[in-house]
């Protein structure tokens, strides 16, 4: 189970975006000695195949109402992602068991799941602001989280993973405190909306 921590901070990061996971892992693959990444994510088609799918979202992701769209598709892409590279990693340990595969794909895509949502209902809260520039802020934000964090896992997986436990864990406070605003925002609007006579 050594390659859990890789596992976690590789699907927290595919939680937010899988196609940079897959091209920053698989680049490290190609120009360096990391024996815990999956040679397959450092084939060239992968790459090519996962460029041009990171092109598209990094342009979708900065158009406001349009990344929500987007994140509404990618539901179940993210996570599949996720524990498709946890199982990719247990696999390419000779030592691990179908078990441990199961393990770590499991941990890959809750984690992905888990960081996919926390994305999402922080993007549809952005959009209600009318103007892009805090979106396109918060899409560069992001970027760069996971192109640091993936990079930093690849070297130093665990001090990764806490840092993704604690960024992720940050996340689902924002999340719930945002819902709260936004739960407390729509009652107030429907009491305005109700008839004079109306029982509260």
């Amino acid at each position: 189970m050594e390659s859990l921590p890789l596992a976690f901070s590789s699907g927290w990061a595919s939680g937010v975006n899988a196609y940079l996971v897959v091209l920053v892992l698989g680049i490290a693959d190609r120009v360096g000695d990391y024996s815990d990444v999956p040679d397959v994510l450092g084939r060239w088609d992968v790459l090519a195949v996962a460029g041009f799918l990171y092109a598209m979202e990094f342009v979708a992701d900065k158009i406001p109402y349009v990344d929500s769209t987007w994140d509404a598709v990618s539901t179940l892409i993210r996570p599949t992602a996720g524990a498709v590279i946890g199982a990719l990693l247990a696999g390419n340990v000779p030592e691990d068991t179908s078990l441990d595969q199961v393990v770590l794909a499991s941990v890959g895509g809750g984690t992905a799941l888990l960081s996919h949502l926390t994305k999402a209902g922080i993007r549809l809260a952005v959009n209600t602001s009318p103007e892009p520039v805090t979106n396109i802020g918060l899409s560069i934000v992001e970027d760069l989280a996971v192109l640091g964090l993936v990079a930093f896992a690849v070297q130093h997986p665990r001090a990764a993973a806490a840092i993704a436990a604690v960024v992720l864990a940050l996340g689902l406070v924002l999340l719930f405190f945002i819902a709260r605003l936004v739960r407390r925002g729509w009652r107030r609007w429907k009491g305005r909306r109700a008839p004079a006579g109306a029982a509260p």
